[in-house]
């Protein structure tokens, strides 16, 4: 068994991530034949490389413009590990877009709420006391179930439907499978939303979300959160 260690922040020789698209053969060379043919270059559907064709969502045709160094191309054994995938998203946008998610479904639930009755607030000295009695009550876990199907059903729906919340296409961003750039399937949109939204709206909101935050700013090279993490994705731009 080696024992040579990745350079730090290189991901390790096994990871599945690692594994990047080849260059298609130029036409008269060596192993060229028809696309999907092992070191023939990416398969049809792909947004790896020139054909994209049907299947992949960033649409047909070459991909957007790409900065090979824009992530510090060459810290791979000189190969880019995004090379051929549109940039990642800015973290600002990324922000944006969750806030507007966030209001997208809140609203309408705080109106349901509203309309049901919503918070009874005590005017005396006990308030706090009774503001804990009311989330304590079978109603108040009902309502917190409630939130967490609808905030994990519209992430889930709309991230495998083409990548993108309503917030995420105002900002001009889209979900992406991390090893070949294609929309999530049901299982890794449903993981993804499940690792975002059950711990925020269960235990710890706040702090729940302040590790989401610090877990993409400080990640390389992928810039992933822990919901990004479980369900093997990246935010891209363009979209």
């Amino acid at each position: 068994m080696s024992n040579h260690q990745p350079p730090s922040g290189e991901p390790p020789e096994d990871d599945p991530f690692r594994k990047k698209p080849q260059p298609p053969e130029e036409p008269g060379r060596p192993g060229a034949g028809a696309p999907g043919e092992p070191g023939q270059g990416p398969p049809p559907g792909s947004p790896y490389g020139p054909g994209q064709g049907a299947g992949s969502p960033y649409g047909g045709g070459q991909p957007p413009p790409y900065d090979p160094n824009a992530f510090g191309g060459g810290a791979f054994g000189g190969v880019d590990p995004l090379a051929g995938m549109p940039p990642l998203a800015d973290f600002g946008k990324r922000f944006l877009a969750r806030f507007i998610d966030v209001l997208i479904v809140a609203i309408p639930l705080a109106l349901i709420s509203w309309a049901a009755g919503g918070w009874e607030m005590a005017t005396n000295g006990d308030s706090w006391d009774e503001i804990t009695d009311q989330v304590n009550t079978g109603r108040q876990w009902l309502w917190s179930l409630v939130s967490l199907v609808a905030y994990v059903g519209y992430d889930t729906l709309l991230t495998k439907r083409n990548g993108q919340t309503i917030g995420k296409s105002i900002m001009k961003l889209r979900v992406a499978m991390l090893n070949d750039g294609r929309v999530p399937d049901t299982s890794s949109a449903l993981m993804r939303a499940i690792v975002l939204w059950v711990p925020a709206l269960i235990c710890c909101f706040c702090v729940w979300w302040l590790v989401i935050i610090i877990t993409i700013v400080a990640d390389r090279p992928y810039r992933q959160g822990l919901h990004d993490k479980a369900g093997k994705t990246v935010v891209v731009a363009g979209g």
